[in-house]
């Protein structure tokens, strides 16, 4: 039985990369995502060697669906 996520491995990674308006335009060390079949790719534009991430559609729903409710505000914390 092929795991679920196998699919969003093997999803080419064709589209754009988009990175959050608030980082700087010049920046390079950034959190960037991009549209796959299936979900989302999201990269450390600092670290290219590395692959990126994949999750569902639902998965990254429920990231950012926490975090607008600030579940992980204390992450950030000093």
């Amino acid at each position: 039985m092929t795991h679920p996520k196998s699919e969003l491995y093997a999803a080419p990674l064709s589209g754009e990369w988009i990175k959050s308006s608030l980082s700087s335009p010049n920046a390079d060390a950034c959190v960037r995502l991009m549209k796959i079949d299936g979900g989302v790719a999201v990269d450390d534009s600092k670290r290219p060697d590395l692959a990126p991430l994949r999750y569902t559609r639902a998965e990254l729903a429920a990231f950012l669906q926490a975090a607008k409710a600030g579940e992980f505000d204390h992450l950030l914390e000093g």
